[in-house]
């Protein structure tokens, strides 16, 4: 086989390849399933939700584009750190759905006022821009947000569905 032949059979092989890694299925949550607890380890790029105690599905997210450390301020692009409450539902933002996230909390604020800046706020779980969620699986190998949590639309579906206002989400390094 000639030079030129391989590598246009490993370029099809990658293409092959990376057409089946977004198109493979990922197990579904159960539509029944309510989650009253959700976890997420920023280190480790997982969502992790809980019912009744019990783990029912992990996540693999995409972060805020500076995804070490918590967030101190507006615009420092990171992924709040500690624990809040989902405090919003909305089927129609610029991203295919999102839940909202409590921050800032009061402690955020205190340590965003000693800063002289803005907390900031607007902080979600949600889907891929509108438009784009062709994308699909392909947008967790950055971290790519603006400090919020981004999992693919068919999944946000899921957690939206899943989620109800007031459940708690712990956000660790």
């Amino acid at each position: 086989m000639t030079k030129s032949r391989t590598i246009w059979l490993a370029c099809i092989l990658l293409i092959l390849g990376l057409t089946a890694y977004n198109l493979y299925p990922e197990e579904k949550l159960g539509p029944s399933i309510q989650v009253d607890r959700i976890v997420v380890y920023k280190s480790k790029r997982q969502l992790i939700a809980y019912t009744n105690g019990q783990l029912v599905k992990t996540y693999r997210v995409s972060l805020g584009r500076q995804p070490f450390g918590a967030k101190e301020v507006e615009g420092d692009m990171k992924t709040p750190e500690g624990l809040y409450f989902i405090n919003d539902k909305n089927p129609n933002s610029g991203y295919h759905k999102n839940l909202g996230i409590s921050y800032p909390n009061n402690d955020d604020i205190e340590h965003a006022k000693r800063l002289s800046k803005p907390a900031g706020g607007d902080v979600k779980i949600h889907g891929l821009r509108n438009n784009t969620g062709f994308i699909g699986k392909y947008h967790r190998w950055y971290d790519w947000t603006l400090g919020c949590i981004a999992v693919t639309d068919e999944e946000m579906d899921e957690l939206y569905d899943a989620v109800q206002i007031g459940t708690q989400i712990e956000i660790y390094p």
